[in-house]
């Protein structure tokens, strides 16, 4: 296996290098080719260290630095002024070649930006969009794009951002012909903003994507399709109030299976049967979403990410890098872009 370098922003989130650097230590135990950049405080991350093997220890450096971009900061504020954020030196270390992959758990708005400027976007894309799996019935990951990265977006946006999720579909599930929907308030041509109507006449009009019109919020996780496109406003309601929906039942199923002697003993009984239902259902075995349509990779993770969830955005990091992903989607993206000009 090729060693692989990826830069973490340890200082993003809400609870800074006490869960982005244990995280990373799991990582480097699980994959003995990976080496990490930890961007941050040198002060807050050095005592995190102290119990580590020197094996490990030896795949690590650290990029020492104080500035961070706080979750209130405005992209336009943080791009201009975090010149020496650790959010900004995590993406540089990607547009310098010397990381594969960036992770960070910080301000989305400002990594957008961030990211947008230093990494660039793919030829033939205006904006990134954010994306992540969601789990499905039918036990096949769906797309799900734009997570908040663009709040608001015209139709060519849409457009774009349907492209990039068919191609993504495809060269990360070998999904040969991804079918590929508009979230809309209704399933009817004439539902709907004008920006949806006119995204869905552009993709109707293309025969290289595998377009199968508007789908309503409650079909998101019946598998129906494999990309679902919105705006990143929709969508990140959408993503924040399936998580909270996840929890509540996760919650209530706990709740509900200690409550009663023979409850409690069938519940041992089916155990490992539980902790599976409970593990898919739980929001951070899905966190980390991907930024795609720059010429790097970056990867957000949610900001109260645990060790588990952020281990899991690191793992993303890992398999986006490992297949090259940003080539994969260019390649795939100039021939359907240049015929559809065309």
């Amino acid at each position: 296996m090729t060693d692989l370098t990826l830069a973490l922003d340890a200082m993003g989130g809400d609870f800074g290098p006490r869960i982005t650097v244990p995280a990373t230590l799991q990582a480097l135990r699980l994959y003995p080719f990976l080496n990490v950049i930890i961007v941050g405080d040198r002060a807050q991350i050095e005592p995190l260290l102290s119990q580590c093997d020197s094996a490990v220890l030896s795949r690590i450096e650290i990029v020492h630095t104080t500035e961070v971009v706080q979750m209130c900061d405005r992209p336009v504020h943080a791009l201009r002024n975090c010149k020496q954020s650790s959010m900004r030196l995590a993406v540089e270390l990607v547009r310098d070649n010397k990381a594969q992959a960036c992770i960070s758990a910080g301000n989305t708005g400002a990594l957008m930006a961030i990211s947008k400027v230093l990494l660039k976007t793919l030829p033939g894309i205006d904006r990134p969009a954010l994306v992540s799996c969601l789990p499905a019935v039918t036990h096949k990951p769906v797309y799900l794009l734009d997570l908040g990265a663009n709040v608001s977006c015209c139709s060519e946006t849409l457009f774009q951002f349907a492209v990039m999720g068919s191609v993504l579909c495809e060269a990360v599930d070998k999904n040969p012909k991804p079918k590929v929907a508009l979230l809309n308030v209704g399933i009817e041509e004439i539902k709907g903003n004008d920006q949806v109507q006119q995204a869905g006449q552009l993709l109707q009009q293309s025969s290289h994507l595998n377009y199968t019109g508007f789908i309503e919020g409650d079909n998101i996780y019946s598998g129906e399709v494999d990309v679902i496109v919105c705006d990143g406003f929709v969508g990140n309601i959408t993503l924040k109030t399936s998580e909270g929906i996840a929890r509540l039942l996760v919650h209530q199923l706990k709740k509900g299976l200690t409550q009663g002697f023979f409850v409690r003993l069938m519940a041992k009984l089916i155990a490992p049967r539980i902790n599976s239902v409970l593990n898919q259902m739980n929001p951070d075995h899905y966190n980390g979403a991907s930024l795609i349509g720059l010429r790097g990779i970056v990867v957000k993770s949610h900001g109260s990410a645990d060790e588990t969830a952020y281990l899991q955005a690191i793992s993303l990091a890992v398999t986006e890098a490992q297949r090259r992903l940003p080539e994969m989607i260019e390649q795939r993206l100039e021939s359907i872009l240049l015929d559809i000009n065309n």
